[in-house]
């Protein structure tokens, strides 16, 4: 475990907030960079504001990690260079692959975000001798703060079911943001672990109905899946965007109920030590 300085960008984050609590857990000095002011550290953990006076700063950080989404990278390189650092680790999203022909253009356009800020990065790190690696999660979930699994939670708290869209049989590889946390760890003090890039999938390949009962299971209710077929789903999708916290729901979210997203995570295991955990929801990965 590095037990010296590490710049942390997207420290109030999902895995920015893992990071810190391994990081800090190991001995590491945690300097954590937000745009916004935050209250005040507490032993290894130093808080930094992202202005103009950060760019200038002094400070020797020669390990990062990036936490925030990776297409805003570019904009905090100046900061990475004044600081000296030597390697930069970064996190991505399979979604890069997965998204890429959505018939949906926001998520198109995101899969091209990503895809851009990891050949930004590339570049950057290669033109100035830094070591970079990229780690690419599947569906992350944990804290009770993800975008993916809390969402159906607060969808069967509400509801007190779950849509599925025909027999939502495609497979889905969920891992723990402590998981993924460790493994930006593990990428930061490697040998073998960098200048490449690292699909980051869990221990378990479950199809899409299998996750949701789990998630009934967490909540201690028996599971109640709706299924509904193809020709009627667009209807239901158009009625729950009238509510506002299911308005990024899209038809292309529900169709990939029934494609695998499946990624190998041996890469990871051979040259970080990569061992992700079952999926098991505890009862800190709830949302309150």
């Amino acid at each position: 475990m590095i037990s010296g300085k590490v710049g942390l960008l997207g420290a109030t984050s999902l895995a920015g907030e893992a990071l810190i609590s391994l990081l800090q857990g190991g001995g590491a000095q945690v300097h954590a960079f937000s745009r916004k002011p935050q209250p005040s550290g507490s032993d290894g953990l130093v808080w930094h504001r992202l202005s103009v006076a950060d760019r200038s700063q002094s400070n020797l950080i020669e390990h990062w990690l990036c936490a925030a989404p990776v297409w805003v990278l570019h904009e905090h390189f100046t900061v990475l260079e004044a600081c000296g650092a030597r390697r930069v680790v970064v996190l991505s999203s399979t979604s890069r692959f997965t998204k890429k022909e959505s018939p949906d253009r926001a998520e198109k356009a995101l899969a091209a975000r990503l895809i851009e800020g990891e050949e930004s990065l590339k570049a950057w790190a290669t033109s100035k001798e830094v070591e970079w690696a990229i780690l690419r999660p599947t569906l992350m979930y944990g804290l009770g703060r993800d975008k993916n699994i809390t969402e159906i939670i607060r969808f069967i708290r509400r509801f007190g079911f779950f849509p599925l869209l025909g027999k939502a049989g495609g497979l889905r590889q969920p891992v723990h943001v402590q998981d993924v946390a460790a493994a930006c760890i593990a990428a930061l003090e490697s040998p073998a672990g960098v200048n490449r890039a690292y699909n980051i999938s869990g221990e378990e390949t479950v199809p899409y109905y299998e996750m949701v009962s789990r998630v009934f299971a967490a909540l201690h209710r028996s599971p109640r899946l709706l299924t509904i077929p193809f020709a009627v789903f667009g209807i239901t999708v158009a009625c729950l965007r009238l509510l506002p916290r299911y308005r990024h729901w899209s038809v292309a979210m529900a169709e990939r109920m029934n494609s695998d997203l499946v990624f190998d995570h041996s890469d990871a295991a051979r040259n970080l030590g990569f061992s992700p955990r079952p999926f098991r929801l505890s009862r800190e990965d709830l949302p309150r």
